[in-house]
């Protein structure tokens, strides 16, 4: 099947997939911050998609796209089955998870452990290729353990390359499959940028996107000099005003205020609620968003002790935003 074409522009910033965080009403937020990112959400495990509840898992509001779905799993014939069901549901990308490195994911051969088997990668892309007319890209690491042969991870890139995927996020670090948290792996392992950009120079015609560590609008800047595209995790979760100055940086737009752009949320956050969503379940991906700023810290004690409330609604946030204010005004 021809793949749908997937433009560089829209891939030069995007929000990583990130299990308990990326789930759609964080994507919705996202998205009013950064209206030319590509979102992901968290990894579905491919038995999941194609025998679990759908309408839960692959929930999405259209005003996320362009959103792709990440999948788990390393069975060629259940990862092709899975990107099908995920096409249908309106997802703009398919992307393969081979760097999350938990002890459950190994246990079900699949996330990191997978860099140790490129053919097997390469037979589920080639899988998933055929089975969507969307692009398939694939999110990995630099290797696994102790590993520090730049030429093997190439190696890694070329083979599955050579099944169909031609975009790949590389988490620039490795992963270590003993011994390590998931948190420690996100900290420890060192960053090296240079084989990100190294295998960029080496192999123009893929599109390459950085992971692991980007934490401002400089250094994102500075590594897309080098790569195709930068990929933000936990400091756009935690500082989502980052990703709305990044996005506007990138675009030469300008940028909003905080207050405004959480306002835009209003009739998003108040549709749920007349469906019977707890406001908790929306606020908790809102509570960075004044971080670094006076009153940011009333912002998310105000916003996070009454979310739980039974009745809360959009009184709560506007109450939350007037504490900020206060605390802005003193400080001036």
């Amino acid at each position: 099947m021809p793949v749908a074409p997937l433009s560089i522009d829209s891939l030069r910033l995007s929000v990583a997939p990130m299990m308990d965080w990326t789930d759609s009403h964080c994507r919705v937020f996202h998205r009013l911050l950064a209206p030319r990112a590509r979102l992901y959400t968290e990894m579905v495990h491919a038995n999941a998609v194609l025998q679990g509840d759908r309408a839960r898992l692959l929930a999405r509001d259209p005003v996320e796209n362009p959103v792709a779905l990440q999948l788990g799993g390393s069975d060629p014939a259940l990862l092709a089955g899975a990107a099908r069901v995920g096409q249908e549901h309106g997802f703009d990308e398919i992307n393969l998870n081979v760097g999350c490195p938990s002890d459950r994911v190994q246990a079900g051969r699949f996330g990191a452990c997978l860099m140790k088997e490129p053919t097997l990668v390469a037979d589920s892309v080639s899988a998933m290729v055929a089975a969507v007319d969307i692009p398939v890209t694939v999110k990995c690491r630099l290797g696994v353990d102790e590993e520090n042969d730049y030429d093997r991870f190439a190696g890694f890139i070329d083979t599955v390359a050579s099944a169909g995927c031609r975009i790949f996020f590389v988490h620039a670090r490795n992963a270590w499959l003993k011994g390590l948290s998931p948190k420690q792996n996100r900290e420890v392992p060192p960053l090296r940028y240079d084989w990100a950009y190294r295998i960029k120079r080496e192999r123009p015609d893929l599109i390459i996107a950085v992971n692991g560590g980007i934490a401002t609008v400089e250094d994102s800047l500075l590594h897309l000099q080098h790569t195709d595209g930068v990929m933000l995790g936990r400091a756009a979760y935690h500082d989502p005003y980052l990703l709305h100055r990044l996005d506007a940086a990138l675009s030469g737009g300008e940028t909003l205020p905080r207050a405004q752009l959480l306002r835009a949320m209003r009739p998003y956050v108040e549709s749920r609620l007349d469906q019977g969503l707890a406001l908790k379940h929306i606020a908790r991906h809102l509570l960075g968003l004044f971080h670094g700023q006076p009153g940011g810290r009333a912002f998310r004690q105000v916003l996070s002790e009454g979310a739980h409330r039974n009745g809360a609604d959009w009184t709560l946030v506007e109450q939350a935003i007037a504490a900020t204010e206060s605390r802005l005004q003193s400080a001036a």
